[in-house]
């Protein structure tokens, strides 16, 4: 079987070509050498200057030639670039000519990038003052707080001599209409925009509605819509963290190993950066650039210090942006301690860069999913208490949120994680958030059977060092009166210790009345003032 091409083909702004193929087979046809053959034989039809080069094997420098498949990417990013390099260079031209005037001239319309665009490299800080002058709360549920008066537990309060109760109407709509915004697999929009008010009888509506939503999604098999409902990643995050590969700190990002109400971990290969020491696997947590996840979460910041003069209810963005650093900064802290925590690689914005703990892309068990033996199930208690020890007196933390769902098991070690709300024991909820932390310690080990197994009071008191007896309440009482009345809960320096002077007072007066008692029982006069 066999053919020939007889016709004449005109390329657009070319030269006829005629009888491009001689006779051939059809399996000549179907050989990628020949069809290789003839596109080259065309091409030198249209361009004779090339004849007599060989393009077939070699470029320029007799390299040889290399299939490069992403050009048009590679074309966008370098034009991206050049974009953005103008963009600059006519910034500094609008500065230099507008100078120290009060009116100046604004060159905004030649840019090649709009400002405020994703791509901007200034559209982080261009809203940020805006959002500031213009929301001075969260949002009208924050305003209708303050506003309303604050219930007693009589369950009434008395404003402009009316009586108003806990069962109010207004006071109700507002916490429904609050309360309706978290539900999943509802969206309603934005309803901190208005003052929005919803009955108790539309709030259980919506609320079985959205129930009966989550069982649905939960038994859908398609893997496309599990896979949009798990990378809940914005453009602007996308955009990081293509950065980071095209300036070589990651080789390449495979995908999602763990989501949760705060954050995304995706797992990563590293690069080889000459800027920045990467691992072989790196663990990429990119925090949520929603805000109904950290509204109530801001009390681990506000009253940090290291974050407390930074600290801005009125910019949810910022507020994303130091949570992310206040783990980069307690995981550095704790590393240089030396207790089992991931390594910080990079900080970028709300983007935090880790060591992965795992091997071959599966990450480390959560000790609540660990298959444990009863001998490992004591080491992994032991290793426990001390880290709380050690994380408490060396490193001067808190976790505030350890459980058995924030420690891995790895190779026989128990590793901590998400420490972002880890505060400082001079924090005002520091004792309450340790004796939390001992009391999950204590019940996940004693329902495993841990020989040995400390009660929350006993393990609070071990690492605290503050002894405390009673029931749960009794004991979260005596902490929080412990809390309110000391004034030595002040800052503390990292490195240093915190001087407890009604203990020391009380030690040095015992053994002031230890030697007067030595002396009064060998006979020898007490030193009376003034006498040397």
């Amino acid at each position: 079987m066999s053919a020939k091409n007889t016709c004449s083909v005109i390329a657009w702004g070319g030269k006829p070509v005629e009888n491009l193929a001689s006779d051939v087979s059809f399996t000549d046809v179907m050989s990628e050498e020949l069809a290789k053959d003839l596109q080259i034989k065309e091409d030198l039809s249209q361009w004779p200057e090339l004849a007599g080069i060989d393009v077939t094997n070699q470029a320029c420098g007799g390299t040889p030639v290399q299939e490069t498949v992403s050009d048009e990417m590679l074309a966008q990013l370098l034009q991206l670039q050049f974009d953005q390099e103008y963009d600059r260079a006519l910034g500094k031209q609008e500065a230099k000519y507008n100078g120290t005037s009060k009116v100046g001239v604004s060159l905004s319309n030649y840019r090649k990038i709009p400002k405020g665009s994703f791509l901007d490299e200034d559209s982080d800080s261009f809203d940020d003052d805006e959002w500031d002058k213009t929301h001075p709360d969260w949002d009208s549920f924050e305003s209708a707080e303050k506003e309303s008066p604050s219930i007693s537990k009589l369950g009434y309060a008395k404003k402009g001599g009316e009586i108003i109760t806990k069962h109010d109407t207004v006071i109700t709509g507002r916490k429904n209409a609050c309360k309706a915004m978290e539900l999943e697999q509802l969206k309603i929009g934005d309803g901190g925009g208005f003052d929005m008010v919803l009955s108790n009888k539309v709030y259980n509506n919506l609320k079985a509605f959205s129930h009966q939503e989550q069982k649905r999604a939960a038994r859908l098999n398609d893997k496309h819509e599990k896979a949009t409902a798990t990378m809940a990643i914005d453009p602007r995050s996308r955009l990081i963290l293509f950065r980071f590969v095209d300036n070589n700190i990651l080789e390449r990002i495979n995908g999602v190993i763990s989501t949760g109400k705060e954050a995304v971990i995706l797992h990563a290969e590293g690069g080889k950066s000459e800027e920045v020491i990467v691992p072989g696997e790196c663990a990429i947590k990119v925090f949520k650039t929603t805000l109904n996840e950290f509204k109530t979460r801001d009390k681990y910041i506000a009253e940090d210090y290291r974050f407390k003069n930074r600290f801005s209810k009125q910019n949810p963005r910022k507020i994303i942006h130091m949570w992310a650093e206040k783990e980069y900064h307690n995981l550095a802290r704790m590393r240089q301690v030396g207790l089992p925590c991931p390594d910080v690689v990079l900080l970028k914005k709300h983007i935090l860069v880790m060591s992965f703990i795992g091997q071959g892309g599966r990450p480390a068990p959560k000790l609540r999913e660990a298959a444990l033996s009863t001998a490992e199930v004591d080491l992994a208690y032991s290793q426990t208490v001390s880290l709380l020890h050690k994380m408490f007196n060396e490193c001067h933390l808190v976790h505030a949120d350890l459980s058995e769902y924030n420690i891995l098991w790895h190779e026989q070690q128990c590793w901590l994680i998400d420490v972002s709300q880890a505060v400082e024991p001079s924090h005002p909820h520091g004792l309450e958030f340790l004796y939390r932390d001992c009391t999950n310690v204590s019940n996940f080990f004693r329902r495993l059977g841990a020989k040995d197994a400390a009660s929350p009071t006993e393990l609070f008191a071990s690492v605290s060092g503050f002894s405390v007896d009673g029931l749960e309440a009794d004991v979260l009482s005596q902490i929080r009166d412990y809390e309110r009345n000391e004034e030595h809960l002040t800052v503390s320096h990292p490195n240093q210790k915190l001087y407890p002077f009604d203990y020391c007072w009380q030690k040095s007066q015992e053994a002031r009345g230890q030697q007067e008692q030595l002396r009064q029982e060998e006979g020898s006069p007490a030193e009376e003032p003034g006498n040397i």
